[in-house]
């Protein structure tokens, strides 16, 4: 598959909040018949908890989708700047994002009839910011948004995490704190770094808890000597979806070996040890 500029995937309002439509775009399988239920893969953009757009994940949408996947990348909602200084003390401009998310995630599931889903099998991700907030909406039991229906979960079988954005000042509002809510049962995960991302120091304190928790289930693929969003340019655009690829193979997601070719230029990711 070749990159360049993806085509937006096909619409869907999944809520409104903050009086605004929120949406998502979805990637179908070639011929997919949503008779035949395949798992389904919805993945948050990065942008700081301000900024970012669906644009980010539409060519990994549109591969996983070749692959056997349904796919969705959905938006959410951003506090203005005004709007974050006016937050009650305690809270970040990083909780509304979780709670859009959280309600993407369930809008995919509540939808898998018509869409050919195994609500059973929901792999989740993101990148940078799309990272922590796809973790908080499936590790947090809060952050709800009342509307929601109420018999629908956000749990996930799976994680695909693109240098997720964990910090230490995120224990200043527990709600958004990936630390609070570490334990051994995370499903598996395979989490991609740049050895010099400075969030990677985030990454690897929520890691090591993680470790130390008896967690098994991730596995940690770094690219030597990048930065932070490395994923988003070649040759890591492709060797990330590769990676990705043979993780969800190994987990019974996906079948067969990965369609899309290694850049010739010779980079490799580097497993590391779990």
């Amino acid at each position: 598959m070749r990159f360049g500029d993806t085509p937006a995937g096909e619409r869907r309002i999944y809520k409104h909040s903050a009086g605004k439509p929120r949406a998502l775009e979805l990637y179908f399988p070639p011929n997919h018949d949503p008779a035949n239920k395949v798992p389904g893969l919805i993945l948050f953009h990065g942008g700081g908890w301000s900024g970012g757009t669906l644009a980010q994940f539409r060519a990994a949408c549109a591969y996983f989708a070749s692959r056997g996947l349904v796919c969705a990348t959905a938006e959410y909602r951003m506090l203005s700047r005004d709007e974050t200084i006016a937050l009650p003390k305690g809270e970040t401009k990083k909780r509304v994002c979780v709670t859009d998310a959280k309600s993407a995630i369930r809008w995919f599931k509540q939808h898998a009839g018509e869409l050919g889903i195994d609500p059973a099998r929901i792999i989740t991700g993101g990148g940078s910011a799309g990272g922590h907030i796809s973790a908080i909406a499936t590790l947090n039991p809060g952050l709800n948004d009342p509307a929601d229906p109420a018999d629908i979960d956000t749990s996930v079988v799976a994680y695909l995490w693109f240098n997720p954005a964990f910090e230490a000042k995120d224990a200043k509002d527990p709600e958004i704190d990936v630390l609070r809510f570490v334990n051994k049962d995370l499903p598996p995960a395979v989490v991609f770094f740049g050895t010099k991302d400075r969030w990677k120091k985030g990454w690897d304190a929520a890691h090591t808890k993680w470790l130390d928790a008896g967690c098994k289930s991730i596995e940690l693929q770094l690219a030597q000597k990048e930065g932070h969003s490395f994923f988003n340019n070649q040759p890591w655009k492709s060797l990330t979806l590769i990676a990705a690829d043979r993780f969800l193979t190994g987990l019974g997601l996906l079948e067969g070996e990965p369609t899309m070719a290694a850049p010739a230029t010779g980079e490799t990711l580097t497993r590391q040890p779990k």
